[in-house]
């Protein structure tokens, strides 16, 4: 496959693979999430690399969906929601080999989603972190909810998505969301350093600790396929069209008429 919203590169047995869509502040649309589900597999594939890097494009992760790509029933004309998110989280958990979210900048929505389900994450100091869905007539039903409490506890997992917060790097350091933090022109240098340090151990035993690590949310898989299902119909609702459109028009939306 050739990439027109990614960029792959093999460099000393790591696979660096990037969101090249800076006009988009790194959304992706659903050919960009076809394009990291077939760069990972290409990673995973490859015996020469041991260790793969996600990261975006001109200082910014990943700002979620792109919602000029999303219409009433989701995003293009394909099946479900139209974006295989469910599929690329599921390959980044199944490769058997660590990834690492290189993170600077913003990376919020379906693109904290991202960071939070690679195995680690290094972010600089200006980087940002949040979810929107719930702004926006969206949200992760799988791992980005359920998981994330695993990550931070269930209370400040409750506290992210309900009130879509932002939060600085020191905070998402303090709250166990990354695993370092360094100034954005170190970023790169402390990701190769550690991946050094992992290309260093058995490769079998990082495999075998990956997979005990995931057995034990493995069962998500069945709750994001459901969750995907609802979500599907929700984004043909009114109240999920509201969201889509508020953001569209850049106004607040009103949600308050679809309590019950």
């Amino acid at each position: 496959m050739s990439y027109e919203d990614v960029l792959y590169e093999v460099c000393d047995q790591v696979a660096w693979i990037t969101i090249n869509r800076p006009e988009r502040r790194n959304a992706f649309r659903p050919e960009t999430v076809d394009e990291l589900i077939d760069a990972f597999k290409r990673a995973w594939a490859d015996r020469g690399v041991g260790v793969a890097v996600l990261s975006g494009a001109n200082d910014t992760f990943c700002s979620g969906g792109d919602q000029k790509a999303r219409g009433a029933t989701g995003y293009g004309d394909r099946p479900g929601i139209g974006l295989d998110v469910a599929g690329l989280h599921g390959v980044i958990r199944s490769m058997p080999k660590p990834v690492i979210a290189m993170v600077d900048g913003y990376a919020v929505g379906g693109g904290h989603v991202l960071h939070v389900v690679c195995d680690l994450s290094v972010a600089s100091d200006r980087a940002i972190f949040g979810q929107v869905g719930p702004k926006m007539g969206s949200v992760d039903p799988g791992f980005g909810t359920a998981y994330l409490a695993r990550v931070v506890g269930e209370k400040k997992a409750r506290e992210i998505w309900f009130l879509c917060r932002q939060y600085g790097a020191q905070e998402a350091l303090a709250m166990g969301l990354v695993n370092r933090v360094v100034p954005a022109a170190e970023l790169r240098a402390e990701v190769e350093r550690w991946c050094a340090e992992l290309n260093a151990m058995s490769p079998t035993a990082i495999k075998i600790a990956k997979q005990s690590f995931n057995a034990d949310t493995d069962q998500l898989h069945g709750t994001t396929e459901l969750g995907f299902t609802a979500l599907e119909m929700y984004y043909g609702s009114p109240e999920g069209e509201e969201g889509r459109k508020a953001f569209e028009e850049k106004r607040k939306p009103d949600f308050a008429r679809f309590r019950r």
